[in-house]
């Protein structure tokens, strides 16, 4: 039996574009064990995949607000006693990162990562092998392109995320048809100007169907109140934990939603889904191999109100 780690810690998206990479590794080797190093406020995410045995979380965000802390130093060594109690035929890490490649570099076992000209910090020395990876490639390819040539596969032509959610059952909502507006991100120059958001939720209530408004933080909620005040039948849910969001979106009839995590997530797990980019080219890191999804907008170009409706009861057409 092969045992495979894979680090990937963050963002969400990024977390969502390397789900993949644990499909292509699983059928390629079909007695592997697959863990993934994640950081904790995603850790739900691998959690979602069939072939992943277990989910080893990191808080490195957390860790850096108060490093020489006591429960801190105690945290880190936890950690570091679990990553390095498994012996591992291959350590991949598809980050890229500085924080991945220390995490590559105490785990036992073989370490891959990006050579110098494929990742944007030089990681080489913390490695055993490198390997080259086009910058010109969707974030998804990069990740499968890697994990491929670690472990001396081909990887598949489709891709395959390999989660699969049940649909929630939520208190706070009305029966019947909804679909998800995700307006937050974390970079305001990727929002979509709230007077489109206000006009596609009046083009989406006219067909029938309620508009929910999730929110992350204080900031997003506001935002989801305002727009729902204007939207006729909209709901703002309670904050949602990771794994209630997914149910959230797999429920839904249709999600739109600008460049952010919960975006590609509702993507991967087949849900017609449209991406509005306002300032990231999607070609790069827009929605991809997901069955029923469109990108659409790009940077400078944001889409228009109908634009979305219209692509997005395309798709849902299509379910």
């Amino acid at each position: 039996m092969k045992k495979i780690l894979l680090v990937k810690t963050s963002s969400l998206g990024d977390v969502v574009h390397n789900l993949p990479v644990a499909s292509d590794v699983s059928a390629a080797i079909p007695d592997s064990r697959i863990d993934w190093v994640v950081e904790e406020a995603y850790a739900a995410v691998p959690r979602l995949h069939r072939a992943v045995r277990h989910v080893l979380p990191v808080a490195i965000r957390r860790w850096r607000r108060s490093l020489l802390a006591g429960a801190t130093r105690r945290e880190i060594g936890c950690f570091l006693r679990e990553l390095r109690g498994e012996d591992y035929d291959a350590v991949v890490d598809t980050q890229g990162l500085l924080k991945s490649a220390l995490i590559a570099f105490a785990a036992r076992g073989t370490s891959h990562g990006l050579d110098w000209k494929s990742s944007r910090e030089p990681l080489a020395l913390f490695y055993d092998r490198t390997i080259s990876v086009p910058w010109t490639s969707h974030a998804v390819e990069r990740n499968r392109a890697l994990a491929a040539r670690a472990l001396a596969y081909e990887a598949p032509v489709a891709v395959d995320f390999g989660v699969r959610v049940a649909a929630g059952d939520f208190a706070w909502r009305a029966s019947g048809p909804y679909t998800v507006l995700l307006h937050a991100t974390s970079q305001p120059r990727k929002l979509w100007p709230e007077r489109c958001w206000v006009e596609l939720g009046h083009l989406l209530a006219a067909s029938g169907r309620q508009c929910v408004l999730p929110w992350l933080g204080s900031g997003e909620r506001a935002r989801s109140e305002r727009l729902a005040c204007e939207i006729p039948g909209a709901v703002v849910p309670p904050a949602l934990v990771l794994a209630d969001a997914a149910a959230l979106l797999a429920g839904a009839a249709g999600v739109a939603g600008v460049d952010t995590g919960l975006t590609h997530l509702a993507g991967a797990l087949r849900v017609p889904t449209v991406g509005i980019y306002c300032a990231t080219d999607p070609g790069a890191t827009g929605l991809y191999g997901c069955a029923r999804a469109l990108n659409l907008g790009g940077i400078g170009r944001p889409p228009a109100p109908r634009e979305v409706s219209g692509a997005l009861e395309r798709l849902m057409g299509e379910s």
